[in-house]
Protein backbone atom coordinates (compact mmCIF):
# COMPACT_ATOMS: atom_id res chain seq x y z
CA UNK A 1 0.00 0.00 0.00
CA UNK A 2 1.61 3.49 -0.99
CA UNK A 3 0.29 6.45 0.96
CA UNK A 4 0.23 10.38 -0.52
CA UNK A 5 3.20 11.69 1.08
CA UNK A 6 1.07 14.92 1.65
CA UNK A 7 -1.92 13.01 3.59
CA UNK A 8 0.98 11.57 5.70
CA UNK A 9 2.63 14.92 6.29
CA UNK A 10 -0.82 16.52 7.27
CA UNK A 11 -1.88 13.73 9.56
CA UNK A 12 1.39 13.76 11.48
CA UNK A 13 1.41 17.57 11.81
CA UNK A 14 -2.15 17.90 12.39
CA UNK A 15 -2.21 15.04 15.31
CA UNK A 16 -0.07 18.13 16.99
CA UNK A 17 -3.19 20.64 16.94
CA UNK A 18 -5.39 18.16 18.68
CA UNK A 19 -3.30 17.57 21.55
CA UNK A 20 -1.97 20.75 22.12
CA UNK A 21 -6.09 22.45 22.63
CA UNK A 22 -6.58 19.44 24.34
CA UNK A 23 -3.45 19.59 26.81
CA UNK A 24 -4.57 23.30 27.61
CA UNK A 25 -8.45 21.82 28.78
CA UNK A 26 -6.05 19.52 30.94
CA UNK A 27 -4.27 22.41 32.17
CA UNK A 28 -7.63 23.52 33.87
CA UNK A 29 -8.60 19.40 35.13
CA UNK A 30 -5.25 19.85 37.54
CA UNK A 31 -6.01 23.54 38.29
CA UNK A 32 -9.53 22.84 39.58
CA UNK A 33 -8.35 19.37 41.87
CA UNK A 34 -5.89 21.52 44.05
CA UNK A 35 -7.31 24.79 44.13
CA UNK A 36 -9.01 24.10 47.49
CA UNK A 37 -6.18 23.74 49.66
CA UNK A 38 -5.33 27.45 48.45
CA UNK A 39 -8.57 29.12 48.87
CA UNK A 40 -9.59 26.98 52.12
CA UNK A 41 -9.30 30.15 53.96
CA UNK A 42 -11.64 31.52 51.56
CA UNK A 43 -13.84 29.33 51.19
CA UNK A 44 -14.33 29.13 55.16
CA UNK A 45 -14.63 33.02 54.74
CA UNK A 46 -16.82 33.26 52.16
CA UNK A 47 -19.55 30.64 53.64
CA UNK A 48 -18.70 30.40 56.92
CA UNK A 49 -17.90 26.47 56.88
CA UNK A 50 -15.33 25.18 59.04
CA UNK A 51 -12.23 22.68 57.50
CA UNK A 52 -14.88 19.65 57.69
CA UNK A 53 -17.14 21.76 54.87
CA UNK A 54 -14.07 22.63 52.75
CA UNK A 55 -12.73 18.79 52.64
CA UNK A 56 -16.53 18.03 51.77
CA UNK A 57 -16.48 20.63 48.99
CA UNK A 58 -12.76 19.62 48.29
CA UNK A 59 -14.14 15.87 47.95
CA UNK A 60 -16.93 16.66 45.72
CA UNK A 61 -15.01 16.90 42.83
CA UNK A 62 -13.51 13.52 43.75
CA UNK A 63 -16.83 11.91 43.69
CA UNK A 64 -18.11 13.02 40.77
CA UNK A 65 -14.42 12.66 39.04
CA UNK A 66 -14.85 9.10 40.37
CA UNK A 67 -18.27 8.18 38.85
CA UNK A 68 -17.46 9.66 35.66
CA UNK A 69 -14.29 7.49 34.69
CA UNK A 70 -16.22 4.38 33.55
CA UNK A 71 -18.85 6.69 31.66
CA UNK A 72 -15.50 8.59 30.04
CA UNK A 73 -14.83 5.80 28.51
CA UNK A 74 -17.93 4.12 27.26
CA UNK A 75 -18.68 7.70 25.97
CA UNK A 76 -15.34 8.33 24.40
CA UNK A 77 -16.03 5.19 22.83
CA UNK A 78 -19.22 5.38 21.52
CA UNK A 79 -19.09 8.91 20.62
CA UNK A 80 -15.36 9.30 20.28
CA UNK A 81 -12.90 12.14 21.32
CA UNK A 82 -14.56 15.32 19.61
CA UNK A 83 -17.99 14.95 21.06
CA UNK A 84 -17.17 13.93 24.24
CA UNK A 85 -14.71 16.45 25.59
CA UNK A 86 -16.39 18.99 23.62
CA UNK A 87 -19.75 18.56 26.38
CA UNK A 88 -17.93 17.93 28.96
CA UNK A 89 -15.78 20.48 29.03
CA UNK A 90 -19.45 23.02 28.70
CA UNK A 91 -20.52 21.16 32.00
CA UNK A 92 -16.91 22.34 34.01
CA UNK A 93 -17.63 25.91 32.49
CA UNK A 94 -20.96 25.78 33.43
CA UNK A 95 -19.77 24.69 36.93
CA UNK A 96 -17.09 27.44 36.85
CA UNK A 97 -19.83 29.87 36.52
CA UNK A 98 -21.77 28.45 39.47
CA UNK A 99 -19.04 28.78 41.58
CA UNK A 100 -18.26 32.20 40.77
CA UNK A 101 -22.31 33.31 41.74
CA UNK A 102 -22.34 30.81 44.29
CA UNK A 103 -24.73 32.88 47.00
CA UNK A 104 -24.04 29.65 49.64
CA UNK A 105 -22.26 26.70 50.77
CA UNK A 106 -24.75 24.20 49.01
CA UNK A 107 -24.87 26.11 45.26
CA UNK A 108 -21.32 25.82 45.60
CA UNK A 109 -21.24 22.06 46.09
CA UNK A 110 -23.60 22.31 43.13
CA UNK A 111 -20.90 24.37 41.20
CA UNK A 112 -18.28 21.92 42.39
CA UNK A 113 -19.81 18.65 41.28
CA UNK A 114 -20.36 20.07 38.01
CA UNK A 115 -16.97 21.41 37.43
CA UNK A 116 -15.75 17.42 39.06
CA UNK A 117 -18.29 15.85 36.28
CA UNK A 118 -16.67 18.18 33.74
CA UNK A 119 -13.29 18.05 33.80
CA UNK A 120 -13.70 13.84 34.60
CA UNK A 121 -14.26 13.54 30.89
CA UNK A 122 -11.30 15.12 29.48
CA UNK A 123 -8.32 12.73 30.30
CA UNK A 124 -9.78 9.66 28.75
CA UNK A 125 -10.75 11.55 25.40
CA UNK A 126 -6.93 12.61 25.17
CA UNK A 127 -5.61 8.81 26.25
CA UNK A 128 -8.14 7.65 22.68
CA UNK A 129 -6.52 10.19 21.15
CA UNK A 130 -3.16 9.24 21.86
CA UNK A 131 -3.58 5.53 21.02
CA UNK A 132 -5.41 6.42 17.64
CA UNK A 133 -3.10 9.55 16.13
CA UNK A 134 0.11 9.04 17.70
CA UNK A 135 2.66 5.78 17.61
CA UNK A 136 3.20 2.85 20.91
CA UNK A 137 6.34 4.07 21.45
CA UNK A 138 5.21 7.64 21.30
CA UNK A 139 2.64 7.25 24.25
CA UNK A 140 4.37 7.20 27.91
CA UNK A 141 6.51 10.38 26.88
CA UNK A 142 3.15 12.35 25.68
CA UNK A 143 0.77 10.64 28.68
CA UNK A 144 4.47 12.64 30.41
CA UNK A 145 3.81 15.99 28.57
CA UNK A 146 0.30 15.77 28.91
CA UNK A 147 0.87 15.70 33.07
CA UNK A 148 3.03 18.12 32.84
CA UNK A 149 0.73 20.24 31.50
CA UNK A 150 -1.47 19.24 33.96
CA UNK A 151 1.28 20.36 36.82
CA UNK A 152 1.41 23.67 35.60
CA UNK A 153 -2.47 23.94 36.00
CA UNK A 154 -1.42 23.02 39.56
CA UNK A 155 1.23 25.48 39.74
CA UNK A 156 -1.09 28.51 38.95
CA UNK A 157 -3.24 27.04 41.60
CA UNK A 158 -0.57 27.91 44.41
CA UNK A 159 0.74 31.45 44.36
CA UNK A 160 -0.87 32.53 41.15
CA UNK A 161 -4.07 32.15 42.20
CA UNK A 162 -3.35 33.73 45.46
CA UNK A 163 -2.74 36.67 43.72
CA UNK A 164 -5.87 36.41 41.08
CA UNK A 165 -7.80 35.77 44.30
CA UNK A 166 -6.59 38.76 45.92
CA UNK A 167 -6.92 40.66 42.51
CA UNK A 168 -10.52 39.19 41.95
CA UNK A 169 -12.04 37.30 45.17
CA UNK A 170 -12.35 34.01 44.59
CA UNK A 171 -15.82 33.83 43.08
CA UNK A 172 -14.38 36.46 40.24
CA UNK A 173 -11.57 34.10 39.31
CA UNK A 174 -14.25 31.29 38.90
CA UNK A 175 -16.25 33.44 36.77
CA UNK A 176 -13.57 34.45 34.73
CA UNK A 177 -12.64 30.62 34.46
CA UNK A 178 -15.99 29.90 33.23
CA UNK A 179 -15.68 32.14 30.07
CA UNK A 180 -12.48 30.89 29.48
CA UNK A 181 -13.65 27.42 29.80
CA UNK A 182 -16.35 27.91 27.10
CA UNK A 183 -13.45 28.98 24.47
CA UNK A 184 -11.61 26.53 25.25
CA UNK A 185 -14.96 23.75 24.66
CA UNK A 186 -15.48 25.53 21.48
CA UNK A 187 -11.57 25.52 20.00
CA UNK A 188 -11.81 21.48 21.00
CA UNK A 189 -15.08 21.23 18.55
CA UNK A 190 -13.74 23.31 16.01
CA UNK A 191 -9.58 21.41 16.02
CA UNK A 192 -10.35 17.75 17.50
CA UNK A 193 -11.02 14.80 15.55
CA UNK A 194 -11.84 11.51 16.01
CA UNK A 195 -9.65 9.70 13.67
CA UNK A 196 -7.37 10.46 10.81
CA UNK A 197 -10.23 9.09 8.34
CA UNK A 198 -12.68 11.48 9.18
CA UNK A 199 -10.32 14.11 7.38
CA UNK A 200 -9.50 11.72 4.62
CA UNK A 201 -6.03 10.80 5.84
CA UNK A 202 -4.15 7.77 6.69
CA UNK A 203 -4.76 5.79 9.84
CA UNK A 204 -1.36 5.50 12.24
CA UNK A 205 -1.16 1.91 11.60
CA UNK A 206 -1.24 2.57 7.99
CA UNK A 207 1.92 4.46 8.29
CA UNK A 208 3.75 2.11 10.23
CA UNK A 209 2.80 -0.44 8.32
CA UNK A 210 4.02 1.37 5.04
CA UNK A 211 7.19 2.42 6.87
CA UNK A 212 8.13 -1.01 8.45
CA UNK A 213 6.82 -3.26 5.48
CA UNK A 214 4.84 -5.10 8.37
CA UNK A 215 1.28 -6.30 7.80
CA UNK A 216 -1.33 -4.39 10.25
CA UNK A 217 -1.51 -6.07 13.35
CA UNK A 218 -4.63 -3.94 14.90
CA UNK A 219 -6.85 -1.58 13.76
CA UNK A 220 -7.68 1.69 15.60
CA UNK A 221 -11.03 1.82 13.78
CA UNK A 222 -12.63 -1.14 15.15
CA UNK A 223 -15.28 -1.48 18.15
CA UNK A 224 -16.12 -4.12 21.00
CA UNK A 225 -19.30 -4.08 22.83
CA UNK A 226 -19.20 -1.81 25.98
CA UNK A 227 -20.22 -5.09 28.03
CA UNK A 228 -17.58 -7.52 26.45
CA UNK A 229 -15.03 -4.41 27.02
CA UNK A 230 -15.88 -4.16 30.86
CA UNK A 231 -16.05 -8.35 31.60
CA UNK A 232 -12.18 -8.16 29.62
CA UNK A 233 -11.25 -5.08 31.81
CA UNK A 234 -12.85 -6.08 35.39
CA UNK A 235 -12.19 -10.67 34.76
CA UNK A 236 -8.58 -9.67 33.60
CA UNK A 237 -7.06 -10.41 37.44
CA UNK A 238 -3.34 -9.38 37.59
CA UNK A 239 -3.79 -7.23 34.77
CA UNK A 240 -6.17 -4.83 35.95
CA UNK A 241 -6.10 -5.08 40.28
CA UNK A 242 -2.80 -4.69 41.23
CA UNK A 243 -2.44 -1.37 39.42
CA UNK A 244 -6.28 -0.75 40.70
CA UNK A 245 -5.49 -1.21 44.20
CA UNK A 246 -1.86 0.50 44.19
CA UNK A 247 -3.41 3.60 41.87
CA UNK A 248 -5.81 4.24 44.39
CA UNK A 249 -3.36 4.69 47.76
CA UNK A 250 -0.84 6.51 45.29
CA UNK A 251 -3.15 9.25 43.96
CA UNK A 252 -5.77 9.25 47.23
CA UNK A 253 -1.83 10.25 49.25
CA UNK A 254 -1.21 12.67 46.69
CA UNK A 255 -4.47 14.43 46.49
CA UNK A 256 -4.69 14.60 50.62
CA UNK A 257 -1.60 16.62 50.45
CA UNK A 258 -1.13 18.45 47.66
CA UNK A 259 -5.00 19.12 47.18
CA UNK A 260 -6.19 19.53 51.03
CA UNK A 261 -4.25 19.43 53.34
CA UNK A 262 -0.33 20.36 53.35
CA UNK A 263 -1.46 24.11 53.69
CA UNK A 264 -3.24 23.60 56.60
CA UNK A 265 -0.72 21.86 58.10
CA UNK A 266 1.59 24.11 57.13
CA UNK A 267 -0.28 27.04 58.79
CA UNK A 268 -1.43 25.43 61.51
CA UNK A 269 2.02 23.37 62.79
CA UNK A 270 4.42 26.27 61.52
CA UNK A 271 2.45 29.43 61.48
CA UNK A 272 3.58 29.88 58.14
CA UNK A 273 0.66 32.74 56.01
CA UNK A 274 -1.10 31.09 52.41
CA UNK A 275 1.84 33.22 50.52
CA UNK A 276 4.55 31.16 52.13
CA UNK A 277 3.09 27.53 52.00
CA UNK A 278 1.25 28.20 48.71
CA UNK A 279 5.44 28.49 47.45
CA UNK A 280 5.72 24.96 49.05
CA UNK A 281 2.64 23.49 47.12
CA UNK A 282 4.23 25.28 44.14
CA UNK A 283 7.41 23.19 44.35
CA UNK A 284 5.16 19.91 44.59
CA UNK A 285 3.74 21.39 41.14
CA UNK A 286 7.55 21.77 39.89
CA UNK A 287 8.74 18.45 40.89
CA UNK A 288 6.10 16.77 38.85
CA UNK A 289 6.34 19.02 36.15
CA UNK A 290 9.99 17.59 35.91
CA UNK A 291 9.09 14.02 37.07
CA UNK A 292 6.23 13.54 34.78
CA UNK A 293 7.52 13.95 31.24
CA UNK A 294 10.76 12.28 32.76
CA UNK A 295 9.24 9.25 33.99
CA UNK A 296 7.64 8.66 30.10
CA UNK A 297 11.67 9.18 28.84
CA UNK A 298 12.81 6.55 31.11
CA UNK A 299 10.20 4.13 30.40
CA UNK A 300 9.51 4.69 26.71
CA UNK A 301 13.53 5.12 25.72
CA UNK A 302 15.87 4.05 28.38
CA UNK A 303 14.41 1.06 30.32
CA UNK A 304 11.76 0.32 27.74
CA UNK A 305 9.85 -0.75 30.38
CA UNK A 306 6.53 0.37 32.55
CA UNK A 307 6.33 -1.74 35.57
CA UNK A 308 10.72 -0.77 36.45
CA UNK A 309 9.40 2.84 36.79
CA UNK A 310 6.21 2.55 38.17
CA UNK A 311 8.40 0.23 40.82
CA UNK A 312 11.00 2.56 41.05
CA UNK A 313 9.24 5.97 41.47
CA UNK A 314 6.39 4.21 44.12
CA UNK A 315 9.59 3.38 46.12
CA UNK A 316 10.87 6.43 46.48
CA UNK A 317 7.76 8.25 47.32
CA UNK A 318 6.83 6.28 50.04
CA UNK A 319 9.85 6.91 51.56
CA UNK A 320 9.17 10.77 51.04
CA UNK A 321 5.92 10.16 52.89
CA UNK A 322 8.35 8.39 55.95
CA UNK A 323 10.22 11.74 55.85
CA UNK A 324 7.02 13.67 56.46
CA UNK A 325 5.98 11.71 59.28
CA UNK A 326 9.31 11.87 60.97
CA UNK A 327 9.49 15.32 60.28
CA UNK A 328 6.16 16.80 61.14
CA UNK A 329 6.54 19.86 63.41
CA UNK A 330 10.36 19.89 63.88
CA UNK A 331 11.50 20.91 60.35
CA UNK A 332 11.10 24.39 60.43
CA UNK A 333 13.62 25.43 57.53
CA UNK A 334 11.93 26.36 54.76
CA UNK A 335 14.38 25.40 52.32
CA UNK A 336 14.22 21.47 53.60
CA UNK A 337 10.21 21.98 52.92
CA UNK A 338 11.11 23.14 49.72
CA UNK A 339 13.05 20.10 49.08
CA UNK A 340 10.77 17.65 50.29
CA UNK A 341 7.67 19.05 48.56
CA UNK A 342 9.81 19.10 45.12
CA UNK A 343 10.84 15.21 45.53
CA UNK A 344 7.20 14.43 46.80
CA UNK A 345 6.29 15.91 43.56
CA UNK A 346 9.37 14.29 41.66
CA UNK A 347 8.89 11.46 42.41
CA UNK A 348 4.61 11.03 42.87
CA UNK A 349 4.84 12.20 39.22
CA UNK A 350 6.42 8.42 38.27
CA UNK A 351 2.43 7.40 38.59
CA UNK A 352 2.27 8.44 34.45
CA UNK A 353 3.87 5.43 33.14
CA UNK A 354 0.54 3.33 34.86
CA UNK A 355 -1.51 4.86 31.83
CA UNK A 356 0.87 3.39 28.78
CA UNK A 357 1.03 0.32 31.27
CA UNK A 358 -2.71 -0.37 31.29
CA UNK A 359 -3.64 0.43 27.53
CA UNK A 360 -0.70 -1.94 26.54
CA UNK A 361 -2.24 -5.08 28.64
CA UNK A 362 -5.50 -4.40 26.60
CA UNK A 363 -6.77 -4.35 22.71
CA UNK A 364 -6.43 -0.82 21.08
CA UNK A 365 -9.96 -0.81 20.49
CA UNK A 366 -11.07 -1.03 24.28
CA UNK A 367 -8.52 1.61 25.17
CA UNK A 368 -10.91 4.22 26.24
CA UNK A 369 -12.81 1.80 28.43
CA UNK A 370 -9.58 -0.02 29.91
CA UNK A 371 -8.14 3.17 30.77
CA UNK A 372 -10.85 4.40 32.31
CA UNK A 373 -11.84 1.40 34.54
CA UNK A 374 -8.34 2.17 36.28
CA UNK A 375 -8.74 6.03 36.22
CA UNK A 376 -11.90 4.96 38.48
CA UNK A 377 -9.32 4.26 41.36
CA UNK A 378 -7.08 7.11 42.04
CA UNK A 379 -10.38 9.51 41.94
CA UNK A 380 -11.78 6.80 44.30
CA UNK A 381 -8.66 7.00 46.44
CA UNK A 382 -8.71 11.18 46.14
CA UNK A 383 -12.51 11.16 47.06
CA UNK A 384 -12.14 9.01 50.06
CA UNK A 385 -9.29 9.64 51.04
CA UNK A 386 -9.80 13.35 51.02
CA UNK A 387 -12.77 12.72 53.05
CA UNK A 388 -11.10 10.87 55.98
CA UNK A 389 -8.65 13.62 56.24
CA UNK A 390 -10.91 15.75 56.92
CA UNK A 391 -12.16 14.15 59.88
CA UNK A 392 -8.64 13.21 61.08
CA UNK A 393 -7.61 16.89 61.59
CA UNK A 394 -10.69 18.47 62.76
CA UNK A 395 -8.72 20.57 66.03
CA UNK A 396 -5.73 20.59 63.16
CA UNK A 397 -2.65 19.62 65.62
CA UNK A 398 0.64 18.50 65.47
CA UNK A 399 -0.24 15.15 66.94
CA UNK A 400 -3.23 14.78 64.51
CA UNK A 401 -1.42 15.67 61.60
CA UNK A 402 1.47 13.25 62.40
CA UNK A 403 -1.66 10.31 62.77
CA UNK A 404 -2.84 11.46 59.33
CA UNK A 405 0.75 11.02 57.70
CA UNK A 406 1.36 7.88 59.82
CA UNK A 407 -1.51 6.09 57.92
CA UNK A 408 -0.52 8.17 54.57
CA UNK A 409 3.21 6.07 54.51
CA UNK A 410 1.28 2.37 55.98
CA UNK A 411 -1.36 2.80 53.04
CA UNK A 412 2.32 3.65 50.46
CA UNK A 413 3.46 0.16 51.80
CA UNK A 414 0.66 -0.89 50.82
CA UNK A 415 0.73 0.10 47.26
CA UNK A 416 4.16 -0.57 46.99
CA UNK A 417 3.25 -4.58 47.04
CA UNK A 418 0.48 -3.85 44.66
CA UNK A 419 2.74 -2.59 42.32
CA UNK A 420 5.57 -4.97 42.15
CA UNK A 421 2.54 -7.92 41.90
CA UNK A 422 1.44 -5.78 38.50
CA UNK A 423 2.31 -6.86 35.51
CA UNK A 424 3.26 -5.35 31.88
CA UNK A 425 2.59 -6.11 28.42
CA UNK A 426 6.50 -7.79 28.25
CA UNK A 427 5.57 -10.47 30.81
CA UNK A 428 2.88 -11.83 28.71
CA UNK A 429 4.91 -11.56 25.68
CA UNK A 430 7.16 -13.65 27.77
CA UNK A 431 4.37 -16.15 29.52
CA UNK A 432 2.92 -16.86 25.74
CA UNK A 433 6.59 -17.21 24.24
CA UNK A 434 7.26 -19.72 27.05
CA UNK A 435 3.47 -21.74 26.32
CA UNK A 436 4.50 -21.70 22.68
Amino acid sequence: MTIDPEKKKKMLSYRWAIFGIMAVAYFFVYFHRTSTAVLAPDIQSAFGVGAAGVALLGSMYFYAYTVMQLPSGILTDKWGPRRTVTIFVILAAIGSLIMGMAPSFEIALVGRVLIGIGVAVIYIPIMKVLAIWFRKYEFASLSGTLLLVGNVGALAATTPLVLMTEALGMKGVFTALGVITLIIAAMCWIIVRDHPKDMGLPAIEEIISEETGEPIKESTSAKMPMTEALKITFGSGRKFWPLAIWFFFMYGSIMVYQGLQAGPFYGAVYGWGKTDYSILLMAVAIGMIFGCPLAGIISDKILKSRKKVLIVGTLAYTLIWAVIWLTAGSLGNYAGQFAINFAFGFFGGFFVVSYAQIKELFPIYIAGTSTAALNLFPFAGGAILQLLSGYMVVDKTLAQFQNLWLLMFILMVIASIAALMSLEAKDIERREAKKG
